[in-house]
């Protein structure tokens, strides 16, 4: 039986260096991480809903800690990791666990298959894994922006991303049982392109595709920004949405 490798979409060390970059700009005051204060919330609130309190935990990808530190006020020994110190596409060390969190990265592996099984592998029986992360749902006006900057061959720039329905696929791929897959859409207003290109860098979501696309260049950047605010309301404002998609999955 032959064994095929996953196309290489997604560059480790791109992402890696971004989350650097995204942390060193988090010194700033108005630095923004609303994308993942959302995400920690919700995922909160779940486990306040469901009534879990897991002994062990791992948390991939909450670089503020705050999940961490709310999980160990209720008693329970946590681990953390983000993708520099952690590959979710080799399997996992130090479970089992009783629940496994990754907050925006399982989006950016080239085999998220993979990576999903070796997540429930890591799982104790009746573990529970919880992953959200921006769905194919999210920055419609951006990627207007980004088509209309480069009209006759425009370059790979932004990220492929997820649907509920491919998501519940993978679950049921990678053998969990009891899965849902549900997503929710929050709004941000910009006044201008280079606002939310700083929010994404902020936050660690710049584009880490493995063929990085040559820079825009000047002409190319204002028929961006023209088309960005060419969908402003009558404030002058772009209201830009970023589809959160959660997938839940127990291992029995």
């Amino acid at each position: 039986m032959t064994s095929h490798a996953p196309p290489r979409i997604f560059s480790r060390k791109r992402r890696i260096a971004g989350l650097r970059r995204a942390r060193v700009r988090q010194a700033h005051r108005d630095a923004a991480r609303y994308l993942l204060d959302d995400m920690v919330e919700d995922v909160l609130d779940r486990l306040e809903f469901i009534r879990l309190t897991p002994g062990r935990v791992l948390v991939i990808g909450d670089w503020t800690g705050t999940l961490a530190l709310s999980l160990r006020g209720a008693g329970a020994e946590v681990d953390e990791h983000d993708a520099a110190s952690l590959d979710e596409e080799r399997p996992l060390d130090g479970g089992p666990y009783d629940l496994i969190v990754s907050l925006g990265s399982l989006d950016r592996v080239n085999d998220l298959p993979g990576a999903l099984l070796h997540l429930r592998n890591a799982l104790a029986e009746d573990g529970l894994m919880i992953a959200s992360f921006p769905g194919a749902g999210s920055l419609p006006h951006l990627r207007r922006a980004m088509l209309a900057a480069e009209p006759d061959r425009p370059a790979a720039r932004m990220h492929p991303l997820i649907d509920n329905q491919a998501a519940a696929g993978l679950l049921q791929r990678a053998l969990f049982k009891r899965q849902v897959v549900d997503s929710h859409t929050l709004t941000v207003s910009f006044g201008g392109l280079h606002r939310l290109v700083s929010d994404l860098r902020d936050q660690g979501l710049g584009s880490v595709l493995a063929s990085a696309a040559p820079p825009l260049g000047k002409a190319a950047l204002e028929r961006a920004e023209h088309a960005f605010m060419k969908q402003a309301n009558n404030k002058g404002r772009v209201l830009e949405s970023f589809e959160i998609l959660t997938l839940t999955g127990w291992k029995d």
